[in-house]
């Protein structure tokens, strides 16, 4: 009966070793739910026929972009003009709808400055 014991204790130390020295399981992949994080869109004040429009319209007004950059839904595209960069955010608004311009930023190609937002689209479409 001991010799039982003995061996049933082995086999329930083993057993709670494999069990407690375990590494945690892989981080599953993120699932597409068709949830979508609707960004705060800036008012189109200035930025007329930019916020709101889709890539295509984009490329359209202002030539291949410097930069096409995908991270997940939102989407991210870089014009270039003579003294200014162009930065322009589109995100889906509702699940399965065309991501569009929500956010625009502009600065300066030497030292980054922010600059006005218009005069530099109106530089970058003149290109």
């Amino acid at each position: 009966m001991t010799k039982r014991i003995t061996i049933l204790a082995a086999i329930a130390l083993t057993l709670a070793g494999c069990v407690g020295g375990s590494k945690p399981a892989p981080a599953a992949p993120p699932s597409r739910s068709g949830v979508v994080r609707v960004p705060q869109v800036m008012a189109p004040q200035g930025l007329e026929g930019v916020i709101g429009s889709p890539a295509g319209t984009l490329t359209r007004r202002f030539g291949n972009p410097r930069l096409d950059v995908l991270e997940g839904d939102a989407r991210k595209l870089q014009f270039g003009g003579t003294t200014c960069v162009l930065d322009i955010y589109l995100y889906p608004l509702r699940p399965g709808t065309e991501a569009v311009a929500a956010h625009v930023e502009a600065r300066l190609r030497q030292g980054g400055a922010a600059v006005d937002r218009g005069a530099c689209i109106r530089e970058v479409e003149k290109r």
